[in-house]
């Protein structure tokens, strides 16, 4: 698998699920045959597959000390996206599948999650409280399009009035300012684009179906016009490959509109360091060494850790370094000077009309 050329996707293997004795990896026979324009470099694409979840509840309890919040809603399970350093992609082993090719080919999708949302709000233990909207996979990935699951837990959270914060890199949030311009009027939303690069051939390579950056700019730029709060997440940086862009992301983000900022040093759990050591070295060979020496300068010597606090942050002179750099930059340019801080006192046991027949189809 490694010399084949896998169109849009990430990862180019599956690596072994931890949980699972038998390993299953693609091969020739398995792949669709694809010629690009010029119709003389053969790659071979791997069709994305979407598997119903029936989950019976939908908001995720955290327990990390390291989030500013207590309950995530996801309506996907994998990624379409393929971002090779997705932390997220190991959770995709509880089902079964492996953190490669699986995490961005076979997704699970959430169609009960409107409903489900609602029947939490309506139980008298739920305590109004800012939800993260993406606290694992991101919720406006390519097939949100046609489903439109995101857009349906909005109108739930605007009908409850239960704040929600959202965290995304792709520009489809668009097709909602609507709702979110309602949600905005009335302080229970909060929104951050994340941007990891300005460069959008390396954008193409790390994360090959997400919005191009200019997009996510564009993005910012839209969200802020209609009154929507909105900021920028700087993530993950990545010591060697992106780093160097945190000044110029942060000029770009305020010039266009978002007032916090936000930033994550990479993070490698489990096989995500396998996947993310094999596309840098086949993608950056040159400089796949560097790269990989000041990852594990930030990580007290290993590619990853699983600890509090610093699994986020990161270790080290060279860690402070990114993040003084970060600071300066963020108060040169009026970031995080203020917040917009969410309303939980308007929350209300809503009144859904569904006589025009299934709200959410």
């Amino acid at each position: 698998m490694n010399n084949i050329i896998l169109k849009s996707r990430g990862a180019v293997q599956n690596t072994k699920n931890r949980f699972e004795t038998i390993h299953f990896d693609y091969n020739d026979e398995s792949l669709e045959e694809y010629y690009d324009e010029d119709g003389n470099i053969e790659v071979r694409r791997i069709p994305t597959q979407f598997f119903t979840d029936h989950s019976k509840s939908i908001l995720a309890k955290n327990d990390s000390p390291d989030l500013g919040f207590d309950y995530s809603i996801n309506p996907y399970r994998g990624c379409e996206h393929g971002c090779i350093y997705c932390y997220a992609r190991p959770s995709h082993e509880y089902l079964g599948f492996s953190a490669g090719l699986d995490f961005e080919t076979k997704i699970m999708i959430k169609p009960d999650a409107p409903n489900l949302l609602e029947e939490a709000f309506r139980k008298k233990s739920w305590v109004p409280q800012t939800i993260m909207f993406s606290g694992n996979t991101d919720c406006y990935q390519p097939v949100e399009r046609k489903l439109g699951i995101t857009r349906e837990c909005l109108k739930v959270f605007l009908e409850f009035r239960n704040p929600v914060g959202i965290i995304t890199k792709n520009a489809l949030i668009q097709r909602d300012i609507d709702i979110l311009k309602e949600m905005a009027e009335l302080k229970i939303v909060n929104t951050v684009i994340s941007v990891t690069t300005l460069k959008r051939e390396l954008s193409r390579k790390l994360e090959p179906r997400t919005s191009v950056p200019s997009k996510r700019l564009e993005t910012i730029e839209k969200l802020a016009s209609a009154g929507i709060p909105v900021g920028v997440n700087v993530a993950p940086i990545i010591p060697g490959l992106n780093d160097e862009e945190i000044p110029a992301i942060l000029k770009a983000a305020a010039t266009s509109g978002a007032k916090t900022a936000g930033r994550t040093i990479l993070r490698l759990p489990y096989s995500v360091k396998e996947l993310f050591t094999e596309w840098i070295t086949r993608n950056y060979p040159e400089k796949a060494s560097k790269i990989l020496t000041r990852i594990k300068d930030v990580r007290s010597g290993e590619l990853s850790s699983a600890e509090f606090g610093a699994r986020m942050r990161g270790e080290g002179k060279y860690a402070d370094h990114i993040h003084d750099l970060f600071k300066k930059c963020c108060t040169r340019l009026g970031l995080n000077m203020e917040f917009t801080h969410t309303r939980k006192d308007l929350f209300h046991v809503a009144h859904l009309d569904k006589s025009q027949g299934e709200l959410f189809g």
